[in-house]
């Protein structure tokens, strides 16, 4: 079955239901996942996975390099968006949150199955973010199986459809687009193929 959320859930949601298909995912929030952190590269989209290929692709090659120990981290998903912290020392070290409404895209990597990645906002977090450079950027966590990696992927999912129903409740305010992309790596790379080869 193909599902694929994007634009914006409640577009694709009523899209799905048309179709006869679902566009429902249930994962239990908070959802806390043990992973390694790759790092962050600049993004040059908001979503789609043609934004998130040359970074994480950088990410992993940064990390083969001899001597290089990625950090262990504790990422939970929460209706409010996702908390990072050190696995180690949680209640003690520094822990990153970034709002459900600057992430505007999550996917299990297509090539290395166990990656997650996801696109954050950059100029929804500071102004000033808007003066360097790309206001995209891509973060890449290791999970510890490529199962791992899709729960997480669908956590962050139901993450974003409670966040859509919030948004049409409170219809008032504008509309923040964001996309998770829950096809699998065998659907994502056949599209992918279709479009060079139409290209």
């Amino acid at each position: 079955m193909r599902l694929l959320l994007r634009r914006s859930v409640v577009e694709d949601a009523d899209e799905a239901r048309m179709s006869g298909g679902s566009a429902l995912i249930k994962e239990d929030l908070p959802g806390s996942f043990l992973v390694k952190y790759l790092g962050t590269r600049e993004s040059r989209g908001l979503w789609g996975i043609k934004h998130t290929r040359k970074p994480v692709d950088a990410m992993v090659a940064a990390a083969k390099e001899p001597g290089v120990a990625l950090p262990m981290l504790t990422l939970t998903v929460q209706k409010e968006g996702i908390r990072i912290q050190d696995a180690a020392a949680p209640a003690q070290g520094p822990h990153q949150f970034y709002p459900i409404e600057t992430i505007s895209y999550g996917v299990q990597d297509l090539v290395y199955t166990r990656v997650f990645a996801m696109i954050i906002v950059k100029d929804v977090l500071s102004h000033r973010a808007r003066d360097a450079g790309h206001p995209f950027v891509c973060h890449a966590f290791v999970c510890e199986s490529r199962q791992v990696a899709r729960k997480l992927t669908y956590t962050l999912a139901t993450a974003f459809q409670l966040y859509s129903r919030r948004i049409r409740v409170g219809a008032g305010g504008s509309v923040t687009k964001f996309a998770i992309d829950l096809r699998s790596p065998q659907e994502m790379e056949s599209d992918l193929r279709m479009q060079d080869s139409e290209a």
